[in-house]
């Protein structure tokens, strides 16, 4: 169907009658998100847009010469799954490390602005993470990334256990944000994964490698992973099976209940343990057929789905909303957090058509 701003979506109605499910049942999971507090752990970036005019290449050497003219600054990473989940109606605890600069002071500000309690653990040596993105005529000509990728200390680490143990009983669903820069280091995430666990405590993860290295399976007995199907291929070496087979065998190695298998355009591949001896696997195709804007689509999956679990946990209801909130996310320029009315809304349009 077409929206009143004229966005192409397509609902999977064979996957809604497969799994009975109705307008009414994700509209009062949506609802519940109020009741959920998530704490929300990972690598905040600071996405920096520096707009320029393209003045031709030097005379000097074969260097591209660009005239900077003004510069955009915006909360990254795991910071905005956290003002997603806000803006989508849950009580949300970020934790994070940034350095000691302008950086976390302009993190400071930007969640003033929010009701997200947020918990930054400063770190002199690591400066705040940096992606700078020089652009002309809409294009990105270039990306400079500053950044230190190694773990975090073990002061730090230790520091960060103890408020998650101290709070455990407060929480309703952990989130693993991993942006592979050091702030998820292997000790830290075997620490929370086991408070997470003795407290029976939901936990989610997304390990996301673009151009740093990762591995998604370092998050064992996960209720949910979110990975692409290249992180899912990198981490298991495995460049040959099929999609299904290579659900199968993340799931396995990871010990994870569900796997939501990211496939960009072609959707997402959903697969489930069942009982020890069965599994069972599904798809939906991608919602939005003219995206506008890919980016923040696995952010907002990652969040939405993440709620939907902690509030249902029912995976296929969870899939079913990760998807439609990516599908509303890359219908607009930018990586802008999304909000509960825009969620409800596009949920009622789809039922409707």
């Amino acid at each position: 169907y077409f929206d009143e701003n004229g966005l192409h979506f397509k609902t999977p109605k064979d996957y809604i009658l497969r799994h009975n499910i109705t307008e009414e049942g994700l509209l009062n999971v949506v609802d519940k998100f109020t009741n959920i507090k998530a704490c929300i752990l990972g690598d905040i970036i600071i996405d920096e847009y520096i707009d320029s005019e393209a003045l031709g290449m030097s005379q000097e050497d074969p260097t591209i010469a660009i005239k900077p003219l003004n510069s955009r600054k915006f909360i990254g990473g795991a910071g905005i799954v956290a003002m997603h989940g806000e803006k989508l109606g849950a009580n949300v605890n970020f934790m994070t490390v940034t350095g000691e600069d302008e950086h976390q002071e302009l993190i400071q500000r930007e969640f003033k602005k929010t009701k997200i309690t947020s918990t930054l653990f400063s770190d002199r040596l690591r400066p705040t993470n940096l992606k700078s993105r020089y652009r002309a005529r809409n294009k990105t000509l270039l990306r400079v990334s500053h950044l230190h990728q190694h773990s975090i200390s073990l002061e730090l680490q230790n520091k960060i256990s103890e408020v998650i143990k101290r709070k455990i009983s407060e929480y309703d669903l952990i989130v693993f944000s991993d942006f592979n820069y050091g702030s998820l280091p292997q000790t830290l995430v075997n620490k929370l994964t086991e408070i997470a666990t003795k407290n029976s405590v939901p936990m989610v993860a997304d390990s996301q490698s673009s151009s740093q290295n990762g591995d998604v399976t370092r998050f064992v007995g996960m209720d949910l992973l979110t990975p692409t199907e290249h992180e899912a291929r990198v981490s298991l070496h495995n460049q040959d099976d099929g999609l299904v087979t290579l659900a199968e065998k993340l799931r396995v190695k990871s010990a994870a209940k569900n796997i939501m298998l990211k496939l960009a355009e072609e959707g997402v591949l959903l697969h489930q343990n069942i009982d020890r001896l069965k599994t069972g696997t599904d798809r939906i195709r991608s919602f939005n057929l003219n995206p506008a804007d890919e980016a923040g689509a696995g952010d907002s999956m990652l969040i939405a789905s993440a709620l939907t679990y902690a509030t249902s946990k029912n995976f296929w209801l969870a899939a079913l909303v990760g998807s439609i909130a990516a599908g509303l996310q890359i219908s607009r320029i930018g990586n802008s957090p999304l909000s509960f009315k825009e969620l409800c809304d596009t949920i009622e349009n789809a039922q409707e058509n």
